[in-house]
C-alpha cells in the first residue's frame, strides 16, 4: 500500500468499465471513498462500497452532480473506435471539456487525464517521447489529441491535470479485442498475426496502471503536472509475448505470421462490409514497432511496472478462463466485453 495518510474522495468517469473497475478496487484497498460516473451500472460486487452514478460526460447537469465533494477525479470515460465518429467526437472531446470545467468550477484538486498512446499514430520511430509529435489515426485518435489539448487549456491557467498515455493495458475484466485471441488460445487453435511477428509492441498491466495513476493523485502538483507514457519495461517480439499464452493453453499452438499487405487490405475491406470486428488502429499497427519510452515516469514519478507483457497477457488469460460463465453470450463494442468475430470466427476453423 502506498504512503497516504488522508481519506479522500475520488470520482471516476468511465467507472463501470474495465479500468474503471480496477480503479475502484485499487483505491477502496487505499483507504478512499470512490463515486463512479458512467453510462452503464456499476454491477460489480463492490458496488455495495461505491457511490454509483448512472449518466452521460456530455450531460452538463449530471456531471455537476456527481462533482459534488470530489476532492479527485480520475477521467478514464471515452468513446472507442468502435463508436460511430459522432460519438467518439462528442464524448471524448466535449465529454472531456465538461470534466474539466464542472471539476474546477467544484474546487477540485486535480484532474487525472487518461488518454493513449494512439495519440502518436503510426510513428516512424522508437521509443516515443511525451515530447514527439502527435498525429491520431482515425476519430479516435483525433479525438484524444483534442480532448488533451482541452487539458492543456486549463493547466495553462494554473489547475493540476496530469495526463496519462497508456499502452494498451490488460488484466481482469479485460475482454474486447483480446477476448477472440483468448478464445482461440483455449479452442486450441493456432493464431494468425499480421506480419511476421518480430515487431516490439509495448503492452501494460492494469495494475501497474492503477499505480501510476495513484501516484498521480498523491504526489507533489508540480512534479504530476505534466504527461507521462505508461507501459511494460519488460517486452520482447509481438510473437513471442503472444505465444505465452497459447504456450499457457497447452495445447502446442503456435503464432503463425502472415504476410502483412494483402492481410491489412483484406482487413480494410471486411471492415468496410462490416464483417470483421477490427479497426483501423488494431490492423494497421499490429505489424510495426510499437513502443513508448517510460523514463519520464520512471524518474518523476518514481513509478516502476512490476509486470512484463508475457506476465500481463498469462495473468488476464487465466482470469479470462476462470470467469468465461459470466460473459458467455454477450458482446459488444467496450473492452467489458467480448467483440463479435464476425468473419474472423469462420477464419478460426482453418487455424
Amino acid at each position: 500500500m502506498l504512503e497516504n495518510n488522508s481519506v479522500q474522495f475520488y470520482l471516476i468517469t468511465g467507472g463501470s468499465g474495465f479500468l474503471g473497475i480496477n480503479l475502484t478496487r485499487y483505491l477502496l484497498v487505499q483507504g478512499h471513498r470512490v463515486r463512479t460516473l458512467d453510462l452503464l451500472p456499476f454491477d460489480y460486487p463492490e458496488s455495495d462500497r461505491v457511490e454509483a452514478i448512472i449518466g452521460d460526460i456530455r450531460d452538463k447537469e449530471c456531471v455537476d452532480t456527481a462533482m459534488k465533494n470530489i476532492d479527485i477525479v480520475v477521467h478514464a470515460a471515452a468513446a472507442l473506435p468502435l463508436y460511430s465518429e459522432e460519438d467518439i467526437m462528442t464524448t471524448d472531446v466535449n465529454g472531456t471539456g465538461n470534466i474539466l470545467t464542472s471539476a474546477f468550477t467544484h474546487n477540485v484538486q486535480r484532474v487525472i487525464h487518461i488518454s493513449s498512446t494512439a495519440v502518436y499514430g503510426i510513428p516512424d520511430h522508437h521509443p516515443l517521447l511525451e515530447t514527439d509529435k502527435l498525429d491520431g489515426v482515425g476519430s479516435y485518435g483525433q479525438a484524444k489529441i483534442l480532448a488533451e489539448e482541452e487539458c492543456l487549456k486549463f493547466r495553462a491557467n494554473g489547475q493540476c491535470v496530469p495526463i496519462i498515455r497508456p499502452k494498451s493495458f490488460v488484466g481482469p475484466e479485460r475482454l474486447g479485442v483480446f477476448a477472440l485471441f483468448y478464445d482461440w488460445a483455449k479452442d486450441g487453435h493456432n493464431f494468425p498475426m499480421i506480419g511476421n511477428g518480430k515487431n516490439q509492441y509495448q503492452l501494460l498491466d492494469v495494475e501497474d496502471l492503477c499505480v501510476a495513476i495513484y501516484l498521480c493523485a498523491i504526489k507533489d502538483r508540480i512534479v504530476v503536472n505534466d504527461t507521462f507514457n505508461i507501459g511494460a519495461k519488460e517486452f520482447t517480439t509481438m510473437g513471442e509475448d503472444y505465444q505465452a499464452v497459447l504456450d499457457r493453453a497447452g495445447f502446442g499452438k503456435k503464432i503463425i505470421g502472415l504476410p502483412a499487405v494483402p492481410v491489412i487490405l483484406t482487413l480494410r475491406l471486411l471492415e468496410a462490409l462490416r464483417l470483421s470486428p477490427l479497426y483501423k488502429w488494431v490492423y494497421e499497427t499490429a505489424h510495426k514497432d510499437s513502443f513508448v519510452s517510460i523514463e519520464k515516469a520512471e524518474q518523476k514519478l518514481d513509478w516502476h511496472p512490476r509486470f512484463s507483457n508475457k506476465q500481463a497477457l498469462v495473468k488476464n488469460y487465466e482470469w479470462y478462463l476462470a470467469n468465461l460463465k459470466s460473459f458467455a453470450g454477450k458482446s459488444g463494442v467496450s473492452h467489458r466485453v467480448p467483440w463479435k468475430q464476425g468473419i474472423l470466427g469462420l477464419v478460426k476453423l482453418f487455424f
